[in-house]
């Protein structure tokens, strides 16, 4: 089964310094027929303008991704660590018991796009933590190249959940499966460009959730970049 959640169906927040478009209830917007897909409970696209973002705030008992499609987002947090995630970047913050952060575009001349999507942890009250890694696009291109997974295989980053999460850079024709476990479910979230999936065609801020499903087949029309979450 299939479901897909077009782009233009999220809730839309548009603060000025901070447009957001949210695949899931979140803050102001709520929508009880999408409060997120299994283990998944945010997907966040966020556009923030030069020099502005959110200052330090809390979370509690979230694994954070931080995912960036353009520019820069600088992260400080209250364990003492700090970068700059770039495109190609994927940083995972484990909230546990409490951690303060903060987010604010690196640059003072251009925008930074970027997903945040938090992930329900499998236990509640554990100690907070943080890791960022790099992964090139040859790694992604024409394939679904782990990024995030429960045992941090394969160079992957470790989540305390049973979910693991692929990113796909994929050209006109190019085509990537990952197959799914009996049980297991899938969502696809397209974050640039266009791609065919079972017979439909999702544009970018489109997603899709499949169930009963032995695999997903991805297929690019346009130059595109995908995130695919498998998911108990």
């Amino acid at each position: 089964m299939q479901v897909i959640r077009k782009a233009q169906e999220r809730g839309h927040a548009n603060h000025g310094w901070l447009d957001s478009h949210h695949t899931f209830s979140f803050a102001s917007y709520y929508d009880p027929a999408h409060m997120g897909f299994r283990a998944l409970r945010v997907i966040n696209e966020d556009r923030v303008t030069p020099g502005a973002g959110f200052g330090a705030h809390p979370h509690q008992n979230m694994e954070i991704i931080s995912y960036v499609l353009a520019g820069g987002l600088q992260h400080r947090d209250s364990m003492g660590n700090g970068s700059v995630i770039r495109p190609g970047d994927v940083q995972l913050m484990s909230a546990g018991r409490g951690v303060t952060h903060s987010e604010f575009n690196a640059s003072e001349k251009e925008p930074v796009h970027f997903l945040q999507i938090w992930i329900i942890p499998q236990e509640r009250g554990t100690p907070p933590g943080w890791d960022q890694r790099a992964f090139p696009a040859e790694e992604r291109q024409g394939r679904l190249r782990l990024l995030v997974s429960p045992d941090g295989r394969d160079g992957s980053l470790s989540i305390r959940q049973d979910a693991a999460l692929y990113g796909a850079l994929l050209a006109p024709g190019e085509s990537a499966r990952l197959p799914l476990q009996p049980g297991r479910h899938a969502w696809v979230q397209v974050a640039r460009g266009q791609v065919r999936l079972r017979g439909a065609t999702l544009q970018a801020g489109d997603g899709a959730a499949l169930s009963d499903e032995e695999a997903v087949l991805l297929e690019g029309v346009e130059d595109a970049e995908v995130l695919v979450f498998d998911l108990a």
